[in-house]
């Protein structure tokens, strides 16, 4: 078979690293948006915060150098080769990341101190650490006895029988936080009411609830559960009501407490006074950066120099690569704080009357590709800010994404947004009678007769994606 060579055209969509860059500064809200350009002004000496200048012409005479003042040799080494300052084993739009690394004890480790005052031996220590290291971040043990069996006799050479874990794990099960250790909800549950049970009437039943009754319990078939215990409405309220005080999550009660609370921070700030609104980027979103006027002293210098020199060659261009990076980033920010203002302008325009009252009703249909159309911008870029950015108003503070919406046609003709059939099915189930919760074929019928025409199964899913559980889970005492 003969080798043929042949040339072919072919065109390719490649973004620039100006535009991946743009695209990255756009997902970013404003609570991370200063930190990001901390970050660029520490790794690129030639840009500063402060008043934006203007770049001057190379060829304009430098009134005073510093020249003198400015060593290199921090960044270049006498004899470094070009192949040493390079490296090109990563794609130019690869974010870093680091993994941050934390001082503080990890559950696991509290629960092996809390083991030291067990008295236990040296097998049983190795048992113990298998145990803990297997719980998840709930505080369950999901793998059984005769896999941690294994573990021990392959890992650990350690050969025990699996009454001997079990006989560790009941003493880890002693430890806190209560129900640590459990390997189902029900343990779980009742390793808790154990603790809690002060030989009263109503803890001896929340146990013998949690033991005979738990799948009524949690089908809330509140009637099987009276008819199993023997007991009165009013007394099986207490039953339940107390259940529900112990934590199904007993390890994450645990972590929860190291997780960090972070703030949001509206990146638009919208006032409203007699109807004429105000539009404004938050401050956070319109820093001041500026190219160091020492970079701009050396590049005139070095322009005007004509060095020859390898090191020189070396030092122009570090120098100039990273003005241009400089200047990259600062025209980034700038159409950064263009395209969030227009887009956000598209929005205000779209959606005024939501705006002027905060009644989610108001809220017009309303798709990415509407405000892509008004903008002439790609839907992409439409997507990037209303995904992670926030607006206050007069009327609280709003994540963009959640004034999205799909279009529905009433019996009129007339397109609302779906948010307003949420709002108009959240609020049924708010006022429903908790003893006898409404079924999503009936709810379905309230819409209907409201004029909104919508299936059951389109009824389920918006009840699903308002986090709400079908009318068997919603039933109460």
């Amino acid at each position: 078979m003969a080798l043929k060579q042949q040339f072919t055209q072919r065109q390719d969509l490649r973004l620039s690293p100006q535009q991946i860059q743009l695209m990255k500064l756009l997902q970013i809200p404003a609570a991370e948006l200063d930190q990001r350009i901390q970050q660029e002004i520490e790794e690129n000496p030639a840009l500063e915060q402060g008043d934006d200048e203007n770049l001057e012409p190379l060829e304009d005479p430098a009134a005073n150098s510093d020249e003198e003042d400015f060593d290199f040799s921090e960044y270049f080494d006498e004899d470094s080769s070009d192949y040493k300052t390079q490296v090109s084993n990563h794609s130019k739009d690869e974010e870093e990341r680091s993994v941050p690394i934390s001082g503080e004890n990890s559950f696991q480790d509290r629960l092996m101190e809390q083991l030291q005052w067990n008295d236990l031996s040296e097998e049983e220590l190795v048992i113990a650490e298998v145990i803990v290291g297997n719980l998840d971040e709930s505080g369950y043990l999901n793998r059984s006895l005769d896999a941690l069996v294994d573990d021990l006799a392959f890992h650990y050479n350690t050969r025990v029988a699996e009454q001997e874990v079990l006989g560790v794990l009941y003493q880890i099960q002693e430890l806190d936080p209560a129900g640590v250790g459990a390997r189902t909800l029900q343990e779980c549950l009742m390793l808790q009411a154990r603790r809690r049970n002060d030989g009263s009437r109503l803890k001896s039943l929340v146990l013998k609830a949690l033991k005979d009754c738990f799948e009524a319990f949690t089908k809330k078939h509140y009637d099987k559960m009276a008819l199993k215990l023997k007991i009165e409405e009013e007394e099986l309220k207490e039953v339940v009501n107390e259940i529900l005080k112990l934590n199904p999550k007993p390890g994450g009660s645990v972590k929860g407490n190291d997780k960090a609370v972070q703030q949001v921070i509206p990146d638009f700030i919208l006032n409203e006074v007699d109807g004429v609104f105000d539009l404004s980027l938050n401050a956070r979103n319109t820093p001041d950066l500026k190219i160091s006027r020492e970079y701009q002293t050396l590049m005139r210098a070095f322009a005007e120099g004509a060095k020859t020199s390898k090191s020189d060659k070396q030092a122009l261009t570090f120098v100039k690569h990273k003005v241009d990076s400089a200047k990259g980033f600062i025209d980034a920010i700038k159409q950064r704080h263009e395209t969030l203002y227009l887009t956000m302008s598209a929005i205000l325009e779209h959606q005024q009357a939501f705006f002027l009252t905060g009644d989610n009703t108001k809220l017009r249909p309303m798709i990415l590709k509407d405000i892509a159309d008004r903008v002439q911008m790609d839907i992409s870029t439409i997507s990037r800010v209303a995904n992670s950015k926030y607006v206050e108003t007069n009327h609280g503070i709003y994540l963009l994404k959640n004034l999205f919406s799909e279009a529905m046609t009433t019996d009129s003709g007339e397109e609302v947004s779906s948010r307003e059939v949420k709002q108009i099915l959240l609020e049924a189930i708010e006022k429903e009678d908790k003893k006898a919760p409404i079924p999503d074929e009936k709810l379905m019928v309230i819409l209907n007769e409201k004029g909104y025409n919508i299936a059951r199964r389109t009824v389920a899913k918006y009840r699903e994606q308002l986090n709400i559980p079908v009318a068997r889970l919603r039933k109460e005492l």
